[in-house]
């Protein structure tokens, strides 16, 4: 038996290396590709290894006039701030939710609800933001134009709560005269480290990967978040590709559009990327926190 469940451990770990293997070569050839001569990169194509080394693509980035070091701060700042705000919002709506003495607790969780299938669109939208609450060519209006719209979370967070919440642990902490942010402080938020930390990550990587509100409400180049910034130089990058004219073929050869664009992928989700194995702790110890102990 122990010699079968050692091949089974052996099979299962293999199997997860060669599936994680294949997940990382894409990465690893977007990486190699934006470290690569475009000159070259055009003649031999892709590769894992840059045949001709070259950090082109990002001097022309960091050279073309934007500030990509303040760019980083403006979404490190949203992605924190937008985060953590979505998390207590949705927390706070969630709670009440789940408990069915609520008052009028039904119609609350139809608008929710209402508000996943339907959305007014584009224009009421920027009129609530750009006109009545003003928040337009603000860092808030990348902000609040995502904790407004997460229907979807608070109805996951609710459902959790409803499978693991104790109405007995809960009733013994109100018979000790515990008020209701007493016994959301100290039960609710342990037992629902889980669900918190999975919400929290969906919520930043929305936050950090979120360029369409910059399009729409931010036109001062102080305010672009990173992915805003690379999005406009990849416009720009392309104008120039297609108003070049055929006597420009050298100029053109020499601008590296083709390395320049995988370098723009490389600095949108390189962060993201490093800064996710350091969040796995928070799901273990939220297991270790909601587990059942006997």
């Amino acid at each position: 038996m122990k010699n079968e469940s050692r091949v089974i451990t052996w099979f299962s770990h293999t199997v997860l290396i060669i599936l994680s293997v294949i997940c990382i070569i894409p990465f690893i050839l977007l990486i190699s590709a934006s470290l690569t001569d475009q000159s070259s990169l055009i003649a031999n194509g892709y590769s894992l290894i840059p045949k001709v080394f070259s950090t082109a693509a990002y001097e022309y980035l960091f050279d073309s006039g934007s500030n990509i070091i303040r760019a980083y701060g403006v979404s490190i700042f949203v992605t924190v701030v937008g985060t953590t705000v979505g998390i207590f919002t949705t927390l706070l709506m969630a709670y009440p939710l789940s408990r069915p003495e609520t008052p009028h607790r039904g119609i609350i969780l139809f608008l929710v609800f209402f508000s996943m299938l339907f959305h007014g669109g584009m224009i009421p939208s920027y009129l609530i933001y750009a006109q009545i609450l003003e928040l337009k060519n603000t860092i808030w209006v990348l902000i609040v134009a995502g904790v407004l719209t997460n229907g979807y979370y608070i109805m996951m967070m609710r459902i959790f709560l409803q499978g693991s919440m104790s109405k007995d642990l809960i009733e013994s902490a109100q018979l000790d005269g515990a008020s209701e942010y007493r016994i959301l402080g100290s039960i609710i938020i342990p037992t629902s480290t889980p669900i918190l930390a999975v919400i929290g990550l969906f919520t930043a990587i929305m936050y950090w990967n979120d360029w369409q509100t910059g399009m729409i409400y931010i036109t001062k180049p102080e305010l672009f978040s990173i992915q805003n910034l690379l999005q406009r130089i990849m416009q720009d990058i392309q104008f120039i590709q297609s108003n070049m004219s055929a006597n420009a073929g050298d100029a053109m050869s020499q601008m590296p559009s083709d390395t320049a664009k995988m370098a723009i992928a490389v600095l949108g989700s390189l962060p993201i990327l490093i800064a996710y194995p350091f969040f796995q702790r928070f799901f273990i110890k939220g297991i270790m926190f909601g587990a059942v102990k006997g």
